[in-house]
């Protein structure tokens, strides 16, 4: 059996015919798993760039759909640029639902049939291929076994051929040299021998190679037998891949898809909708000369008994104002029901506004009344000394909710602490390079992660923390948030 061995790996060519040269087809079976893995990594790969640029679509459709409605462009025309972000979206959609039919069907189809084709052995290797190889080599055996003798005899033809030629030379050179006969007859003798040699060995070498040829209609019919079976299975498998890519094509072609049509039908006909003229009369309406207007009218002064707030007076909430009521009769008989005065509540007289400057004479009247005679004080007056008496006679508590000046702080100071906003904690990713332009600024590279620690201010700036502790803005529409 070593024998055997070894002459399969003696391949004097590159036939099929030669032993040992059926392996190339053996080989093929190992090839046609592998191409299977390769076919399902192409897929996959394909799959995953497919979720990749509908993940881009989708992130840019978001982007730039707010960019648009928090930028100046208005009306029909607004609507047709967005329709560019819906029909990314629409065609994301697809692309995803491409990726999913990759992995789901065409994926699951080679590895289905890959799983069916080919069984592996518990020693390793594929049972198909130990059947070819087996099978080759049993239609080879014989041949291959009287191809050896063949060899044998041939090599022991050639030998004597040198044998019986070297001997004829010494012989011939003998005779020139005129040697005793005797030394020359023993040479002669030698030459009889050798070309008795190389009859015998001649004759044994054609009768190898007629036997040979006798074996070897049977050993290619053999052959053809076992090459066909392996035809058989890689014709399924060349089928099977050309109906697989061909699914992998209905799947890729997205003009086939009617989905794919209406997208961009859609697109065009929202497009071909804008009307400039609709937006230019709505931005005359909105923004320009028919924009309503409360054009200033003559108005008269109307006189209040209650003294102009200052700028700090008016910001105070409602229920930090005392109602007095009932004021005691006092020169004019002023009536129970119908006396009342709003007084704030603080603890110090209320300042003066003084930029108000047409009416801090009627307050300084109202408040500080002139000098004149008890009998000629008015009811206005009364009611005005009333409420400067109830200020410095009121003592007020720390813990009146009413005092915007109180404050928990233990100095007493109100201005100590101010109110926290709300903490936020979100992680973002930045979508583009920014580098910072000012000292509160933070600067990052694409796709660095960080935290976001406030809410987008009226400008479009929030708040952030990188990974290294440093706080401080960026624009909000440079970053993303993490899911």
């Amino acid at each position: 059996m070593s024998d055997f061995n070894d002459s399969l790996n003696d391949v004097s060519s590159d036939s099929f015919w030669e032993v040992g040269n059926y392996k190339r087809t053996v080989k093929r079976v190992d090839d046609g798993n592998r191409l299977c893995n390769d076919l399902m990594n192409c897929i996959h790969e394909r799959a995953r760039i497919e979720k990749s640029y509908a993940q881009q679509l989708t992130e840019w459709s978001k982007r730039w759909r707010q960019l648009i409605e928090k930028g100046p462009q208005y009306g029909t025309v607004e609507r047709a640029w967005c329709a560019l972000m819906t029909e990314a979206e629409k065609v994301s959609d697809l692309h995803m639902e491409m990726k999913a039919a990759l992995m789901g069907e065409d994926f699951e189809k080679v590895k289905n049939w890959q799983k069916d084709a080919f069984h592996k052995q518990m020693i390793g290797g594929f049972k198909e291929t130990k059947e070819v190889d087996d099978g080759f080599r049993k239609a080879q055996k014989p041949w291959a076994k009287k191809l050896k003798e063949v060899d044998a005899m041939k090599k022991a033809y050639h030998t004597a051929f040198k044998e019986e030629k070297n001997a004829t030379s010494r012989e011939t050179t003998s005779k020139l040299e005129n040697n005793n006969p005797d030394a020359q007859k023993k040479l002669q003798e030698k030459v009889e021998k050798c070309q008795q040699e190389v009859q015998k060995t001649k004759e044994r070498y054609e009768k190898s190679l007629e036997e040979l040829d006798k074996l070897t209609p049977q050993y290619m019919e053999n052959m053809e037998q076992v090459f066909e079976q392996c035809q058989q299975s890689e014709d399924k498998r060349l089928r099977f891949f050309k109906e697989l890519l061909l699914n992998v094509k209905q799947h890729l072609d997205l003009s086939t898809n009617h989905k794919y049509k209406t997208v961009y039908h859609t697109l065009e006909d929202t497009i071909q909708g804008a009307d400039t003229e609709e937006d230019l009369k709505w931005f005359r309406s909105n923004h320009g000369p028919g924009m309503p207007m409360n054009w200033p009218q003559f108005e008269e002064l109307s006189m209040d008994l209650n003294r102009t707030l200052s700028r700090r007076e008016t910001k105070r909430k409602h229920n930090d104002e005392v109602t007095l009521m009932g004021i005691s009769q006092t020169g004019d008989q002023v009536s129970k029901s119908s006396s009342s005065l709003t007084v704030p509540s603080s603890t110090e007289p209320a300042c003066l506004n003084p930029f108000d400057d047409e009416d801090d004479e009627d307050e300084d009247a109202a408040v500080h009344p002139p000098k004149s005679s008890p009998q000629n004080t008015t009811t206005e007056q009364v009611v005005a000394k009333t409420a400067i008496s109830v200020e410095k006679r009121v003592d007020w508590s720390d813990e009146e909710t009413g005092n915007p000046f109180v404050s928990s702080n233990a100095n007493g100071n109100p201005f100590d602490e101010e109110p926290s906003s709300p903490e936020v904690s979100v992680p973002v990713r930045a979508l583009y390079d920014y580098e910072g332009q000012e000292q509160d600024e933070l600067s990052f590279k694409t796709g660095e992660e960080f935290t976001k620690i406030g809410e987008e201010d009226e400008q479009g700036w929030c708040k952030g923390r990188l990974s290294d502790g440093t706080i401080g803005l960026y624009p909000a529409n440079y970053v993303e948030s993490v899911q």
